[in-house]
This record gives structure tokens, C-alpha cells and sequence, in this order.
């Protein structure tokens, strides 16, 4: 019995899966269309955005120039760039920044802050709609930034890796991301619309059907002439 309902179980999937070949140019066209919605969204209706990146480098001369350091005082230095993170994103920080620049939106959407694993490099990036002005307000922040540090932590210098130059191309949107975003969800949508479907579908359309719906055995097929022919 359990072999039986097996074998019926793998006959259904593979009905399915026939189902949706005799419905592959339904399943393409959807996903043509979404991928062309797609693209018209990425090109004509999102805002391209820049980032532009400023890394610095805080040094502790005191700290570093000590001997025979404990573990405990390298893991405060460690922790301390986090610390850094927070001072930047710091409401005073960023008011200053938008009063010496005259800016009117809000910074603190635009700036994120990233420190890799097991470094004291601290980068800051910002996204705007214009390269330039996203990179003059990487590094006013920049420099903002540093006299707070110093000021909050008494480190001391925080230096300068690199400044931040206008980007030449968007980092978003991604069109070819979307595109393709926007190919799948398509397919997907197609597909589940089409096993929904053929699932909620209750008609008699194949001899295994006969049998579920009656109970009883199937003891032959009138074949139909038109496809023998």
C-alpha cells in the first residue's frame, strides 16, 4: 500500500512538472514582462545613487608605544573603534557637518560606517544623488569626526587613509541585479499561478483521475482517434 501511494505521489509530481513545459511560453512571457518592468524601474523611476568612502586611522602613541601590553588593554583598544563608530554617527557630529555645509536633509540616512574585522580603519561612506556633493560630505564628516575623537577619547591623532573622491558611476540601482531580480520573480509568479490552478482544478482530464474521484479500477481507455492519426 505504501509502494502504491509512493508511485502515486511520484506520477503527480511528474504531472505537475509536464504541466508546466505545456505552459513553458506562459511561464517565459511572465517573466519577460516582469523583467521589463523591471528594467523600467531601475532606469526611468529610481534616483542613481554614489557612494563616496573616506577611511581613517586612529593612533594611540601612548598605548601603542607602551611595553609588556595585557590582553585586556589590546582588547580595550579594540573595543574602542567601536566606540568611534558611534561618535560619528553622534547627533553632534552630524549637526555641525550639516551647519558648516547648509545642509537641509538628514544626514544621518545618508552615512554609514564600516570597521573590518580586527582593524582600527574606521571607513565612512556616504550616498547621495550627486557624486560631488557626496564626497565633500564624506570628508567635511571626516574631519568633523577626528576633533571629536580626539576631544571624547583622547587619542592621539586620527589619520588619514584616503579621502573620498566622487564616484563615476551609481552603486544603485543595480539594473542588472533587478533585471535578473525581476526574470526570476516572474518565472516563480507564473509557475505557482499555474500548480495553483491545476491543483484547485477538480475535472476529470486523466484516467488516474477516474479511479481517485469513483474508487473503483480502471479496466480500460477508449483511445482518442484524432491523436492516433
Amino acid at each position: 500500500m505504501k509502494n502504491q501511494e509512493e508511485n502515486l505521489l511520484e506520477i503527480d509530481v511528474l504531472y505537475l512538472l509536464k504541466t508546466l513545459w505545456r505552459k513553458k511560453f506562459f511561464i517565459i512571457v511572465a517573466s519577460l514582462v516582469t523583467t521589463v518592468i523591471a528594467f523600467v524601474i531601475s532606469a526611468f523611476l529610481m534616483t542613481p545613487q554614489f557612494d563616496a568612502t573616506t577611511r581613517i586611522y586612529v593612533v594611540n602613541q601612548s598605548v601603542e608605544g607602551a611595553q609588556g601590553l595585557t590582553n585586556q588593554e589590546l582588547q580595550a583598544g579594540t573595543y574602542l573603534v567601536k566606540d568611534y563608530k558611534e561618535i560619528i554617527m553622534s547627533q553632534d557630529v552630524l549637526s555641525q557637518v550639516e551647519a558648516d555645509l547648509g545642509l537641509t536633509d538628514d544626514l544621518k540616512g545618508k552615512v554609514s560606517v564600516q570597521i573590518p574585522v580586527d582593524t582600527r580603519i574606521v571607513s565612512i561612506t556616504v550616498r547621495d544623488s550627486d557624486p560631488n556633493e557626496a564626497a565633500r560630505i564624506a570628508n567635511s564628516l571626516r574631519t568633523v569626526a577626528a576633533e571629536k575623537i580626539i576631544e571624547v577619547t583622547k587619542v592621539s591623532d586620527v589619520t588619514t587613509l584616503e579621502e573620498a573622491t566622487p564616484a563615476k558611476s551609481p552603486s544603485s540601482p543595480n539594473t542588472k541585479r533587478n533585471l535578473a531580480l525581476g526574470f526570476l520573480v516572474g518565472a516563480f509568479l507564473a509557475a505557482s499561478f499555474i500548480l495553483i490552478m491545476e491543483v484547485l482544478d477538480d475535472r476529470i482530464k486523466r484516467p488516474e483521475d477516474v479511479e481517485e474521484k469513483m474508487g473503483l479500477p480502471l479496466l480500460g481507455v477508449v483511445p482518442n482517434i484524432n491523436k492516433l492519426k
